[in-house]
């Protein structure tokens, strides 16, 4: 993996000021920390003109990635490690035949080339900890055998903050080094196991960030798609879909669009029972066909979009009425779809919602607590509707809480709330108490 590969431009302003900066390495010898022959070598390097640091490099880089090493890892000043962490990777920059190099360096010491860089990467000083993140995602990348854990692990950590930090600089980082990591099957379990790292892409896109950042976040998440655990509960858990499907709407670039359709292809693929659904309360399918008559200059596009839309079609075709209804429950985004205010819908399944000790139930009473007030209105409407045709309804949802939150939402801020509330209430306590 190249280095050019995490690429930042306030990264490259501070590598070029570092450069000119003098650091005291005849004090450190002073000091006993540096040896008169490391001294002596990295004389050579500092501060010199770009070619005669590569002619160096060229007849003795294994010498010179030791040196950078060994002495990061034994001095621990802020300008120091900045000088070493720029020198490690301007060696490695266009030159992706010296990783070797530095991995070797294990043969001469077993704490070498990740201890200390994993050390720097805890620095309170951004630059530190940011292009000690740039260098390690470089290293580790290029390994040709699994990652060991305490490698690993320690660096998603910092990712993870770093991905849902307030810098804009730090999630750039953050994600480009994400989206090398995540082509190795260790880390995208890895990752999948650490919260903070979806949380932070959904987050990023929420906000709407350029082509882009939203490209290489939904990369990620493509990359992710492939392991099946992910597959079966990243919607459940993040609602990635709907959030998707708002992103390939809003997108001017084909590469985004493009990305975003791979995802829930591989979704579709991997776990059709978990997405399926979801993606059809969603709205995927019209959206799907309108992308189906688009020209593409890519025609994988073209060949994704037409499976998605195919296996979208299949299933909406096997779909009841209550199916259509289960899966908009599940996914959360009620809306004002017909069965919600279809009399004859509400005869049939009213008693349906009891399922599984109440299941389905519990799940509507559950969004009554939603930030949304379409999806509150749809919620306490649809409350009234099974009371109003289950006769036993009122002692469960009161059991269950409903009875209590539709009576605060009639003091909703929002005055369709405030309606559908005050209608759900009445049929509450207008139905006389029956035996369970």
């Amino acid at each position: 993996m190249s280095l050019s590969l995490v690429l930042n431009a306030h990264l490259d302003d501070i590598s070029t000021k570092i450069r000119s900066k003098p650091v005291p390495w005849e004090g450190y010898q002073r000091a006993e920390l540096v040896t008169s022959e490391e001294l002596a070598l990295i004389k050579k390097v500092d501060r010199q003109p770009r070619a005669k640091v590569e002619s160096i490099h060229l007849s003795d880089g294994q010498t010179y990635a030791l040196l950078y090493l060994r002495l990061l890892k034994k001095l621990q000043r802020v300008d120091t490690m900045q000088c070493l962490l720029v020198l490690i990777a301007d060696a490695l920059l266009d030159h992706d035949e010296r990783i070797p190099l530095f991995a070797r360096a294990a043969q001469s010491d077993s704490d070498l080339p990740y201890a200390p860089l994993l050390r720097t990467l805890e620095a309170q000083d951004d630059f530190v900890q940011l292009k000690s993140a740039q260098i390690l995602t470089v290293l580790l990348s290029s390994e040709s055998t699994p990652l060991q854990h305490q490698h690993l692990q320690p660096f998603l950590k910092v990712l993870s903050s770093l991905v849902q930090s307030q810098s804009q600089n730090k999630r750039d980082v953050a994600v480009q080094c994400l989206e090398s990591l995540l082509a190795r099957p260790e880390c995208r379990r890895a990752v999948w196991a650490i919260p903070g790292i979806l949380a932070g892409f959904v987050e990023i896109l929420r906000h709407k960030p350029g082509p882009q950042m939203s490209y290489q976040v939904i990369f990620c998440i493509w990359l992710l798609s492939f392991e099946q655990d992910v597959a079966e509960q990243i919607n459940k858990k993040y609602d990635i879909i709907p959030l998707l499907i708002t992103v390939a709407q809003a997108a001017v670039k084909e590469k985004v669009i493009r990305v975003i359709i791979a995802t829930f292809s591989n979704l579709i693929t991997k776990a059709p029972s978990d997405n399926l659904p979801a993606m059809l309360v969603a709205q995927l399918l019209p959206f799907s066909k309108n992308l189906s008559t688009r020209k593409w200059s890519d025609e994988d596009i073209l060949e994704d979009v037409q499976y998605v839309r195919d296996e979208l079609e299949r299933n909406f075709e096997s779909l009841t009425t209550y199916d259509e209804y289960m899966s908009e429950l599940a996914s959360g985004h009620l809306s004002w779809t017909p069965v919600h205010e279809s009399d004859a819908f509400w005869r049939e399944n009213a008693s349906r919602l009891n399922d599984r000790d109440y299941e389905q139930l519990k799940t509507l009473i559950g969004l009554l607590g939603s930030d949304d007030p379409v999806v509150l209105a749809v919620a306490v409407h649809d409350l009234g509707q099974y009371v109003k045709h289950y006769e036993r309804g009122k002692r469960i949802i009161t059991d269950l809480g409903g009875k209590a939150r539709a009576m605060e939402l009639m003091t909703h801020p929002d005055p369709d709330v405030r309606y559908h509330a005050l209608l759900s209430v009445q049929e509450l306590v207008s139905h006389p108490w029956s035996a369970v």
